[in-house]
């Protein structure tokens, strides 16, 4: 089949209105929000050397800021000012989503609109403001009658650049939880998609051509003194944002949010959660791609309402335990410390995902490494590839010191390339996930962890504070409790990394509750 007649491009043109919706306003707020603070700054300055270089400084420091560290920076920001706020004020507000999106794309739309207002201003001919001046107009008056007129072709260059940052940007906002277009591009990398991909990359690109040159013809109409084309630059803007925003303004309310994180599994386990929830009448959507702890605070705040986690990560990165407990023990002390933070723990789904250090099977044979204690003595001449956040969490710190391991080299890939990359040789070793099917078929081994330096990994299925007492809820998930085996998970997740219609989330997981219902 033909990547153009894959059915696939259906399904990705069915969540066009939300994600476009969604990715139309953030960018609008952000570069509104922009504009306003942006403009009146390069009029203030624009004569004034020292505040003008401090203040282009800043822009200039901020456009360094790789545009997903500065999108994740200001999720904790908020939230430690949501709590100040409702602690000092009883006021609260979300800092999950749209805000913390809406802040950093504003920021990032700063640079080019400061650096072509001073410029606009500072470049009109001396000789046209005396003028102004000797005909008896006030400061005020030539400013908006002269100076900002003059300047304004100038002012939409930059107000060009920065609509195209921002619409670029805003694909990033997806794992802070704001949709996006960025949702088809984070979901397909994770699930192989290539059609989300190529469809999310394509819309987001003619979003920001057709916002481009909008803004273009506006600018041409002000150069020429044409009103006409101005007009038609700005009917255009107009009627391209009442139709991205006007289908998800008429939308009824979304009701129960299942959150995601950033892998197949989970955006298996997503879809199977909502189809629960929808079987039993319940209205549900996802939030898909979301970082390990942003999805925990996200839960916490009530932003979204349940998500399945791993008993480990939270051990080890919300609890900071590193002592490793039986299976039992640690569920129950895990279950008694989420409930002080009011969070339901309903119960484990019946399968670990943990992490393992996996390599191919032949050359684990040929070395006679079976366990990590036997690839301790081989490290130092091999390279070792993890999920980008592994090498920084407890688990790897635990295992250096447990095992003594040091790797020749280390590189962080995205997770479901780790494995054909090391049954093609690039790399030596991978951290990989227990019950994930590409293991077999690669034909790796997980090597055993013989002085379980790695705690246990459940997959356990979390609630909202809020959704604490919702009986209706919980019915609807119960039947799901302890009924997915390690065998009946890593064939979904081998079926999911397919690349054909059956192998999407929503086909793996009606797949998937076709086995365990029997």
């Amino acid at each position: 089949m033909s990547l153009l007649a894959d059915p696939r491009w259906g399904e990705a043109l069915a969540h066009l209105p939300d994600y476009l919706g969604n990715h139309v306003q953030v960018s609008l707020a952000a570069l509104a929000l922009g504009l306003v603070v942006s403009l009146p700054l390069a009029i203030l300055t624009r004569n004034r050397p020292a505040p003008r270089g401090m203040l282009l400084a800043f822009a200039s420091i901020v456009q360094t800021v790789p545009g997903l560290a500065l999108l994740a920076l200001f999720y904790p920001l908020l939230l430690a000012a949501a709590s100040v706020a409702l602690t000092w004020f009883g006021v609260s507000f979300s800092a999950f989503g749209f805000l913390p999106a809406m802040l950093a794309l504003a920021l990032y739309s700063m640079l080019p609109v400061l650096r072509n207002g001073i410029t606009g201003l500072n470049g009109i001919d001396a000789a046209l403001i005396e003028a102004a001046k000797g005909v008896g107009m006030t400061g005020r008056q030539s400013l908006l009658m002269v100076e900002l007129p003059l300047a304004l072709p100038v002012m939409m260059a930059g107000i060009r650049t920065a609509a195209v940052w921002v619409i670029g940007t805003a694909t990033l906002s997806t794992p802070i939880g704001q949709t996006s277009l960025g949702n088809y591009i984070f979901a397909g990398l994770q699930t192989q998609n290539w059609v989300f991909v190529l469809f999310g990359c394509l819309a987001s690109a003619l979003l920001a051509l057709a916002v481009d040159q909008l803004l273009g013809l506006i600018e041409n109409g002000l150069r020429r003194r044409s009103r006409l084309r101005a007009a038609l630059g700005c009917s255009g803007i107009a009627a391209l944002v009442a139709a991205t925003l006007v289908p998800t303004m008429g939308r009824s309310s979304q009701g129960y949010v299942v959150g995601t994180k950033t892998f197949a599994e989970q955006y298996v386990l997503s879809a199977l959660l909502r189809d629960r929830l929808q079987a039993a009448g319940l209205s549900a959507t996802a939030r898909s791609s979301l970082g390990s702890s942003v999805i925990f605070e996200a839960l916490k705040a009530g932003d979204i309402d349940l998500y399945v986690d791993y008993s480990g990560t939270l051990w080890a990165n919300q609890l900071h335990r590193s002592d490793i407990k039986p299976r039992t023990e640690l569920l129950a002390e895990l279950k008694t410390a989420l409930a002080r933070d009011n969070i339901t723990l309903l119960g484990d789904l019946g399968f670990e995902n943990a992490y393992a250090l996996v390599m191919p099977r032949k050359r684990a044979e040929a070395l006679g490494i079976r366990t990590i204690a036997d690839l301790a003595a081989h490290a130092s001449t091999m390279s070792i590839a993890g999920d980008y956040e592994f090498f920084s969490r407890p688990e790897w710190a635990a295992l250096q010191k447990a095992y003594g391991l040091s790797f020749r080299a280390q590189r962080q890939m995205q997770p479901d390339f780790m494995y054909a990359a090391a049954a093609s040789g690039e790399v030596d070793v991978i951290a990989g996930y227990t019950s994930d099917g590409l293991i077999a078929k690669y034909d790796l081994v997980a090597l055993d962890d013989i002085r379980h330096a790695i705690p246990p990994y459940d997959a356990i299925l979390l609630l909202a504070p809020k959704r604490a007492g919702d009986e209706r809820l919980q019915a609807a998930l119960r039947p799901l409790l302890g009924r997915i085996d390690i065998a009946t998970m890593r064939e979904a997740n081998l079926r999911a990394s397919g690349n054909d219609a059956n192998s999407s989330p929503d086909a793996v997981a009606r797949w998937l509750w076709e086995k365990i219902k029997q």
